[in-house]
This record gives C-alpha cells, sequence and structure tokens, in this order.
C-alpha cells in the first residue's frame, strides 16, 4: 500500500507539473541581454576587474541553460560594444583575452547542448587570431537549432545602421538597387542581423535605463525591462522572472488596445 500510495503521489505531481507547464504562456522567441554591472561588482568586492568579467562568464553558462530550459530560440548576449575599445588598455587585453578562452573552452559543452553560435558587430578590429576561432566556432555549430547563440562583438547600433544605408547607397549608385524599393524589410537585409528575428525582450541588468546603442533599429517593438541586479548575480531565477514580466505585457505594435 505504502509503495501503491507513494505512485500515485508522484503520479498526482508530474500530471501537475504538465498541466502547469502545459498552461504556461509561451516564452518570446528571442531575448537579448545588455550584460552589464561585472566592473561594479568587482569593485564593491575589492577585487580585480577581471574578477567581475570571469564571473560574468558564469553568468552567461546559467543564462544559456535556462534559455534552453524555457524554450528560447534566440538568445542575443551583448559581450563587447564599438565604445568598450576606449576603455583602459589592459582591461582590453583582459576582455579580448577572455573573449578568446570562452570561445575556446565552451564550444564542445555549446555544441553537445544544440546551441548554434553566430556574432554580429566589427569583428575586424580583433586580431587575426580571435578572428579565425571566431569563424570556427560558428562553423563547428552551424548545424545545431536548439538555441541561436547571437554574440555582439565590437557592436554598435549606429555604426550598423550607417553601413547598411552606405551598403544600399552604394547599390544604387552602381545600378543594383532601384531607390524606391527600398522599405523595412529591404533595409532590415542590409543589417549585421539579416535572418534573426528582432528581440521580443531586451533585459538590461546593473540598473541603468538605456539601450547604449544595442539594436536600435530592431527594438521598435521590443518590450524593455531594467534589472537593479548586477550581470554576475543574474541566475535562472532572474531570467524566469524576466519571462513572466514579459507575459504580463500586452503587446500592440501601435495597434488601439481591443
Amino acid at each position: 500500500m505504502a509503495a501503491s500510495s507513494g505512485l500515485a503521489v508522484v503520479s498526482a505531481l508530474t500530471q501537475t507539473a504538465a498541466a502547469a507547464t502545459a498552461d504556461a504562456p509561451p516564452a518570446p522567441r528571442h531575448v537579448a541581454i545588455i550584460m552589464d554591472g561585472n566592473r561594479r561588482w568587482a569593485q564593491a568586492r575589492g577585487l580585480p576587474r577581471l574578477a567581475g568579467h570571469r564571473a560574468g562568464v558564469e553568468a552567461v553558462r546559467r543564462t544559456v541553460r535556462a534559455s534552453i530550459q524555457h524554450g528560447v530560440g534566440w538568445l542575443t548576449l551583448y559581450a563587447f560594444s564599438s565604445e568598450n575599445w576606449r576603455r583602459p588598455p589592459d582591461e582590453v587585453v583582459d576582455l579580448t583575452g577572455l573573449l578568446r578562452h570562452f570561445v575556446r573552452a565552451e564550444i564542445a559543452e555549446l555544441a553537445r547542448q544544440g546551441v548554434r553560435l553566430r556574432f554580429i558587430g566589427d569583428r575586424n578590429r580583433f586580431s587575426p587570431e580571435i578572428r579565425a576561432d571566431l569563424a570556427a566556432a560558428e562553423e563547428t555549430t552551424k548545424a545545431n537549432r536548439r538555441l541561436i547563440l547571437v554574440v555582439a562583438l565590437s557592436y554598435g547600433a549606429r555604426d550598423e545602421i550607417v553601413a547598411a544605408a552606405r551598403a544600399a547607397a552604394i547599390a544604387a549608385a552602381a545600378g543594383r538597387l532601384d531607390p524606391a524599393e527600398i522599405d523595412e524589410s529591404r533595409f532590415s537585409s542590409l543589417l549585421s542581423t539579416d535572418g534573426i528575428p528582432d528581440p521580443d525582450l531586451i533585459i538590461r541588468t546593473s540598473g541603468e535605463q538605456r539601450l547604449s546603442n544595442f539594436l536600435l533599429w530592431q527594438s521598435a517593438y521590443t518590450e524593455l525591462l531594467f534589472l537593479d541586479v548586477m550581470w554576475p548575480d543574474f541566475g535562472e531565477r532572474h531570467f524566469a522572472e524576466s519571462l513572466a514580466e514579459f507575459a504580463r505585457r500586452e503587446r500592440r505594435f501601435g495597434a488601439r488596445p481591443g
């Protein structure tokens, strides 16, 4: 009888969990995150800046796992902005070194989890060795579909938009593009995010409330969420709560309600 009762309890719990999953609202297709607060996190603990960036890598691992768990299809991380090149040279060296280590060390695990890596931004500013590592990571994971992990490196949205406008102007001047045919869809195809759906939700950590030159074109109708938590402390609970907040919002895309 005890064994039978135990099985009944397990069955009831399983059914409850299944029902809760079925009733849960669908996850956003694409979540983008401005990972902010590494340096302040380290400073508050009397640690060197690099310790904050390393702790931030752990948060990346947690967020990738959470994205898969919650059924998010696309995750974009703002890892290194075009403005970050202005930071002290030693910090830039630390950041680029950590980037290379992450790509090399994590590629096997990401591939095992079914994660495809894609990088956007001006990778020409990185060393040939880092560029080769980025290309190898993209090639190694290109067949994976469980989660598309987009990492924005040396990325700036204004630069991206200017580059797209320049490409359109050059094509028009060469007679390959009729200016009258340029619409939102055609212009979007010239951006580095071509083929990537616009983000449904952008999360920024550390309490700052701005986009900081991140996905300006793509975020026209994106839900924005600003969290008062430093990126190294960001975990699965914060991710789940962010998705719950997204589910509570009514997205109208400029249309009048009901």
